[in-house]
């Protein structure tokens, strides 16, 4: 009902219409460029709106200063990036959403390609796209977000030789850095998790809109070329690494069914202090130590979290397990996961 007072209301937007949403906090100069290449799409966003995370080297207000087009949303703190994207949501009019980070600079085509791709595939209500390394060119900054078997995600294709437009598929979540979501599949999942900040929302998301029922696409040939984590000091950083460790694990008991919560539980042990024997080779352990326990000290939140989650959910542990990697050199290698749509459906009750 609500759908079609919308259509019919000629203050609102066409159906089609997309809302871009681009959070900054200390982005510096990627900020504008970010913006100039979104103003200078092929298929030009109903807005683009600039939410302001309490940024303090003035590039947003530079920004709309001089690029046409911007609508500045003011955070008044720095909220994150999952808090702000829903700031920014509440303000959109229209029924899409993307979703840019400021150091990602979108091909003119970019967002034309993801509605070509969405036009294809209606049955799918988010995708995301081909992101590249933006100055190591040929290289993959990812294609489709994978979970492997032990619960811990990997942006496929991380660093490897970039396959070019290959064809459309299905990935387990789409990276939040560069995204396509109807606007009303967010609102009814009740956006991000604010509680994440950052790093793992996205996987987060896509995990809920695989839990209702819904799959994730990928969409090739829409491409950005992605800086990464710029405004964080590296996807190595302290912060980074803190907040990586902390909200893989939230992710992996909030969201993972019961029957293959319990299986892949040794599972998801055994791969995360492996993963950090790595990083004790690397010297980054100790941010890593530290979000773990971050995790932990907050299991309360997380299983009530769950409990929200898991009474929502409309497919069985086997579908789940069917969207992940069960190959560990595919988690080893960051290899692209890339499938055909899976047939869904299926009952909550069958565990």
């Amino acid at each position: 009902m609500a759908r079609d007072a919308r259509k019919n209301n000629p203050d609102t937007p066409t159906e089609g219409s997309v809302s871009v949403i681009v959070v900054a906090w200390q982005s510096g100069d990627d900020l504008a460029r970010c913006l100039s290449a979104l103003t200078a799409q092929t298929r030009p966003p109903l807005e683009i709106l600039l939410v302001d995370n309490a940024s303090t080297d003035g590039s947003p207000q530079a920004a709309v200063r001089t690029i046409a087009g911007i609508t500045l949303v003011s955070a008044g703190a720095n909220l994150g990036f999952a808090a702000g994207v829903n700031l920014g949501a509440r303000r959109a009019r229209g029924d899409w959403l993307a979703l840019v980070n400021p150091d990602a600079f979108a091909a003119p085509d970019w967002l034309e390609c993801l509605l070509a791709g969405a036009a294809r595939h209606p049955d799918v209500q988010c995708f995301g796209c081909r992101q590249t390394m933006a100055g190591a060119e040929g290289r993959l900054d990812g294609l489709g977000d994978v979970m492997s078997l032990p619960g811990i995600p990997y942006r496929g294709g991380y660093g490897l030789a970039d396959p070019g437009p290959v064809d459309d598929g299905e990935c387990f979540s789409a990276c939040g850095g560069a995204m396509l979501i109807r606007r009303n599949l967010f609102e009814a999942l009740g956006g991000f998790d604010e509680d994440l900040f950052m790093y793992c929302e996205d996987v987060d998301l896509g995990y809920r809109i695989r839990l209702a029922g819904g799959a994730c696409g990928v969409i090739p040939d829409a491409v950005v070329a992605h800086v990464g984590s710029a405004s964080t000091g590296g996807a190595g950083s302290d912060f980074a690494s803190f907040h990586g460790a902390r909200n893989r694990i939230r992710v992996f008991i909030k969201n993972t069914p019961p029957v293959l919560f319990w299986l892949t539980l040794p599972l998801h042990v055994i791969a995360t202090l492996v993963l950090f024997l790595r990083l004790s080779g690397q010297g980054r352990l100790a941010p890593n130590l530290k979000g773990a326990r971050a995790a932990l000290a907050d299991l309360p939140a997380a299983l009530a979290a769950r409990r929200r989650t898991q009474a929502t959910r409309t497919v069985t542990s086997w579908e789940i397990a069917r969207a992940m990697t069960w190959n560990p050199l595919d988690l080893l290698g960051r290899r692209v996961v890339i499938r055909r749509p899976q047939q869904r459906g299926g009952s909550a009750s069958a565990g």
